[in-house]
């Protein structure tokens, strides 16, 4: 679920990148047996277009970060910042799991 999104991009819009970003680094973190361990643990994931990137970090338990690019990047400078934020902002970037409940009765989750 979306926590906060850049002002120069609409709420839907951010809700529907949220999504497929977070489909994304599931399928990133099923492949982690090509780093030798199943167990390792996922922190970033690239994706490369022809004018640009996405960034994809993770940041917290159940939280990633994205950010998108042209083609004309530092990316080494782009993935250090992120990293960075991620540290800064520390346990504000969790998204703690969902406790869901019976069918029909409210969970008190959080969204």
């Amino acid at each position: 679920m979306l926590r906060a999104h850049s002002a120069g991009i609409s709420r839907d819009d951010a809700d529907r990148l949220a999504a497929a970003l977070s489909g994304v680094q599931s399928i990133s973190r099923s492949t982690a047996e090509f780093c030798d361990r199943p167990e390792t643990p996922w922190r970033q994931t690239l994706i490369e277009f022809t004018h640009g990137y996405v960034f994809l970090v993770a940041a917290g338990e159940g939280a990633h970060l994205a950010v998108s690019t042209t083609q004309h990047v530092d990316m080494e400078a782009v993935s250090y910042r992120m990293h960075k934020l991620v540290d800064r902002l520390g346990k504000e970037l969790t998204s703690p799991i969902r406790q869901d409940g019976p069918i029909g009765q409210d969970s008190g989750s959080r969204v």
